[in-house]
């Protein structure tokens, strides 16, 4: 089973900026700073994104899983691409799917409240309210859903994919996941490998362990 892109038509809100063209660059004069250092990304770890999911309404556990496990999200591509599905992920949307009452194949997977692609208010309002009850279920002080790509290039290289593997997935160009991934690389150098499917079923066998305690507090 494939992921394509349109997915997210529904799950996120696609932006795309023109600019005007001009026949000479003035900035060309001018002598550039040198540009900051790129902040090291930090993942949210599967299990932080169980608890955000346990914190959702099935609705929005579905969309975080896809977020979080399958990468998806706007680039800087307009290319249509393939994602790896994985078979946690799956199971989510089968019973997604069965919840939603068995839509046709080609329906929008996360439809708007009038069952059309999410608008930028929409999605705005979502982030505003659903996903932030989610961090807040998960005593997550701040994250934004384009975050959990960063959680699922994370499993990708846990498992020891390659930059090339990873770039691919996430729809980049490998110089610049070189560059937003290379510290999570190091860290993992050395740490034996974990297929994504494993550390998710850990992630939630351990909430799973969690939940009893939460309810006798």
């Amino acid at each position: 089973m494939e992921i394509q892109r349109r997915v997210l038509k529904s799950g996120a809100v696609r932006w795309r900026v023109r600019w005007s063209q001009i026949q000479t660059n003035p900035a060309r004069a001018v002598r550039q700073a040198p540009r900051p250092r790129r902040p090291e990304v930090r993942p949210l770890p599967p299990v932080t994104i169980e608890r955000m999911r346990a914190a959702s309404s099935p609705r929005d556990a579905t969309l975080i899983s896809v977020l979080a496990y399958a990468g998806l999200g706007d680039t800087k591509t307009a290319a249509h691409r393939t994602v790896r599905l994985l078979p946690r992920l799956a199971a989510d949307l089968r019973k997604w799917r069965l919840l939603s009452g068995r839509p046709a194949a080609k329906a929008l997977i996360f439809p708007s409240a009038t069952g059309t692609v999410w608008s930028q208010p929409a999605y705005q309002s979502w982030r505003r309210r659903a996903f932030k009850r989610s961090l807040d279920g998960a005593g997550v002080e701040h994250a934004r859903p384009y975050d959990l790509r960063h959680s699922y290039a994370t499993l990708l290289l846990h498992e020891g994919r390659s930059v090339i593997y990873v770039a691919r997935q996430l729809g980049h160009d490998a110089r610049l996941t070189l560059s937003t991934y290379g510290h999570v690389m190091d860290e993992f150098e050395d740490a034996p490998h974990l297929d994504a499917h494993t550390a998710i079923a850990n992630a939630r066998a351990a909430l799973a362990n969690e939940e009893p305690e939460l309810r006798r507090q």
